[in-house]
């Protein structure tokens, strides 16, 4: 019999009339409940991508393109792109129900080598570096208000990844209310910057601008920036092992997510635009702070810090809340693991993949420490191993259908073969791009790819093979 995600015993004998009810199974064989509903999910997936990102890349977005109308293009077709990526991700997840996400999907599609070397990727690089890098940002931000020195950004960022796992580790709901809240104060605070921007007057005049020759713009560049400011929608296929109605459920979680998505970066570029204009934009250091002080004097400055520092702790919590998922799941392939696959039946959270998480999360933490930029520094060294496996989440879409073509799917992407090549198009395209603009920690996060290809000689030699089994095959949707 399959076992249930809700933890309830599955033993024949509890259905026999007067038999003793079974008592509950012991924290180590806790299993993720379906405790998130459709609102929850939305909440943080919109939490995990509404970060940073949009107080920083207009601007560069704006050096490279040669129009307002390109300007306002390439935030539309970003949306759109992230769009079609979420339709194939709905139809693995739907498919594929499971907390370890793409780990999972990988899995069924190349097989457990290939999943284990991206759980190393992700556990060490991806994840981890995303943390660090937010991080960095909320850094950066509270030493303009409470300066500790040279490395204050980097204390600030250790502690704040501190605080956030402490706080994953002591529950699912707890996250979860603390997601809720700071999604919806930071969307607010989106929504108080698009409604000034959209409604307010520049007559105190345009910051200092140096304008960008036309012949320098590059639209590829644009669109790399625009991306990463999407980028973060994908975690929400870690949501499914603890998603309500899972198979029927996340493709709207998906689909409702990106298009709020969509809407609120799409309204948020518009109004920046209709206030700085393109030059204004290109020659601003600060896009939401140089527009909120034209159209709100300096305590317009004041809501865009509280919303940057409130968007780096929303971003910041959803990451670490999902992140931790895949060292569950890794752990179920690898019994020299095991111990970081425990199930937190009373906190309802994967407790020590959290902790784990937390450990290499401040290790690169250390490390962009002694960086000009910690938060570039990050976003270099995840670039190639995320866009790189990425192209390979799409590409499992086509080996599943090929491999099981029977399988009556909960959810099909529209426009299929289109809509998956589009994707994959994209991700080749942002592979090649992010080895070729980055710098050398790119070349490092490639190398700890590589490091950890030695995993892969404990699989059958260590892996439990009733719980590998059990990770593949008998956890039911």
């Amino acid at each position: 019999m399959a076992v249930q995600f809700n933890g309830a015993s599955a033993h024949a004998s509890a259905a026999v009339p007067g038999a003793p009810a079974m008592p509950a199974p012991p924290p180590s064989q806790a299993k993720p409940d379906g405790v998130l509903s459709v609102f929850d999910a939305i909440t943080i997936m919109v939490g995990l991508v509404v970060g940073v990102g949009i107080f920083k890349t207009p601007s560069i977005v704006a050096a490279n393109v040669s129009s307002e109308w390109a300007f306002l293009a390439v935030w539309v077709a970003g949306g759109l792109i992230t769009l079609v990526g979420a339709l194939c991700y709905a139809e693995l997840a739907a498919a594929e129900p499971h907390a370890g996400g793409e780990y999972h999907f990988l899995s069924r599609a190349y097989g457990r080598s290939f999943a284990m070397l991206f759980g190393w990727a992700r556990c060490t690089v991806i994840q981890t570096g995303a943390i660090a890098g937010v991080a960095f940002m909320l850094g950066d931000y509270i030493t303009q208000i409470f300066p500790l020195g040279p490395y204050g950004s980097a204390i600030y960022a250790a502690l704040a990844v501190l605080l956030f796992t402490g706080i994953n580790i002591i529950g699912t709901a707890e996250s979860k209310t603390l997601q809720v809240l700071v999604t919806f104060i930071e969307v607010a605070a989106l929504a108080a910057i698009i409604l000034f921007g959209l409604f307010g007057t520049s007559d105190a005049g345009t910051p200092a601008i140096q304008p960008l020759p036309v012949e320098t713009a590059a639209l590829g560049t644009a669109m790399i920036f625009v991306l990463l400011t999407f980028g973060g929608w994908n975690e929400a296929a870690y949501l499914t092992g603890e998603l309500n109605d899972a198979p029927r459920n996340i493709a709207k979680v998906l689909t409702l997510g990106t298009l709020i998505l969509i809407g609120l970066y799409t309204l948020a570029n518009l109004a920046l635009l209709s206030i700085l204009g393109l030059d204004g934009l290109r020659g601003s250091e600060a896009v939401a702070a140089d527009m909120m002080r034209i159209v709100a004097g300096p305590a317009g400055e004041v809501i865009v810090t509280l919303a940057v520092v409130i968007a780096a702790v929303s971003t910041l919590n959803a990451t670490i809340f999902t992140g931790a998922r895949v060292f569950y799941a890794m752990a179920q392939d690898l019994a020299i693991l095991r111990w970081i696959g425990i199930w937190d039946g009373r906190g309802k959270s994967p407790a020590n993949g959290q902790i784990a998480q937390g450990i290499i999360a401040l290790a690169l933490i250390a490390m962009g420490a002694f960086t000009r930029d910690g938060f570039k520094a990050m976003v270099d060294y995840t670039a190639p191993v995320f866009w790189g496996f990425l192209l390979m989440v799409g590409m499992a879409l086509f080996v599943l259908r090929w491999r099981h073509p029977e399988r009556k799917l909960p959810y099909r992407v529209p426009l299929y073969p289109f809509t998956p090549i589009v994707f994959c198009l994209t991700c080749l395209y942002m592979l090649h791009a992010s080895i070729k603009y980055t710098g050398t920690a790119a070349l490092i996060g490639l190398a700890v790819l590589a490091a950890g290809t030695p995993i892969l000689l404990f699989k059958r030699k260590l892996a439990d093979p009733v719980v590998a089994a059990s990770s593949r095959h008998d956890i039911p949707s």
